[in-house]
């Protein structure tokens, strides 16, 4: 599997002590949409720093599509803790500001990669305008269109709709999953369940500076545990059946019983709950979602609006 991120032992440590990023091996296929999940404060932003290279990493190493982060900037777009640009300069002048500085672009096509740009993320109307004037999600948004400004290998994007209105949002989502389509590799970092959910393959998880999972959302939900519940009027019953019937961490309380479901099949124990007298009003398998599987595995609760 081509990579188009890949890191070992990748480690931030700051002057007072504190691990901000903690041998971090990262691995994100090419092209793959990759969910950087996690709670503020879990590391995220600190990793993309140290990919990107604004940050020396203490330990460990990092590559980008192939090669050193240097050397793979010109193929890199790259969304970094919010916009930064001139209060004073209208949305497209600070494009040009933008796309001046970069050696790789041609200046013969830079009105026309501007304008293409800002109509991509919904503010070619708003092109004149200051930057002043503009709300937060506008600032979002430009900030978008100025990695746009060239074709990209990879765009590395932090909190990307972060300030946007629900439109918006959705926009967005749908510019990143067209540039995916057309072979761009995106890596996400985001605090919301519902982004991963939308329009991400793979996802990594950060707690405390750790990555605690990664791979593709299948994988990662097959590593969950699966449970049974059964509705019943005689719970405390259910719930010694299921034990007898070998499964583990069964619990018993409010008309129901619950418990891991491991090897059995389904219809075993249903059969083995009616063969011990327990009236079944209702069973069912549940397979934890996105949100059961990162609060497990960080024992922490996230976003899931937006």
């Amino acid at each position: 599997m081509s990579l188009a991120v890949s890191s070992e032992g990748l480690t931030k440590r700051f002057r007072s002590g504190q691990v901000a990023v903690n041998a971090v091996g990262l691995a994100v296929p090419a092209g793959s949409v990759y969910g950087f999940l996690g709670p503020n404060g879990s590391g995220k932003t600190t990793t993309i720093r140290m990919l990107l290279g604004l940050i020396e990493p203490t330990a460990g190493s990092s590559n980008l599509l192939g090669t050193t982060s240097f050397a793979a900037l010109p193929d890199v777009g790259s969304l970094v803790e919010g916009p930064a640009f001139h209060l004073y300069l209208s949305g497209r002048d600070n494009l040009r500001r933008l796309d001046a500085a970069d050696r790789h672009a041609d200046p013969a096509t830079a009105a026309a990669r501007i304008d293409e740009a800002l109509d991509r993320v919904g503010l070619l109307a708003a092109a004149r305008k200051r930057y002043r004037a503009y709300s937060l999600g506008m600032r979002q948004r430009l900030a978008l269109a100025g990695t746009l400004l060239r074709p990209r290998k990879l765009l590395i994007l932090d909190e990307p709709t972060n300030g946007l209105d629900p439109q918006g949002t959705r926009e967005v989502r749908s510019i990143i999953s067209g540039l995916a389509a057309e072979g761009t590799t995106v890596m996400l970092s985001t605090h919301l369940l519902s982004e991963v959910e939308q329009i991400c393959t793979h996802a990594g998880v950060m707690h405390l500076g750790k990555l605690v999972a990664q791979g593709s959302l299948p994988a990662l939900r097959a590593g969950s545990e699966t449970r049974v519940r059964v509705e019943t009027s005689h719970p405390a019953e259910a719930g010694r059946c299921l034990e007898a019937l070998g499964l583990k961490d069964v619990s018993s309380a409010d008309g129901e019983a619950r418990g891991l479901l491991g090897d059995l099949a389904p219809e075993d124990i249903v059969a083995g709950l009616v063969r011990a007298g327990v009236p079944v009003r209702g069973f069912a398998v549940e397979r934890p979602g996105l949100e059961e599987l990162f609060v497990h595995l960080t024992g922490e609760g996230f976003d899931v609006s937006g």
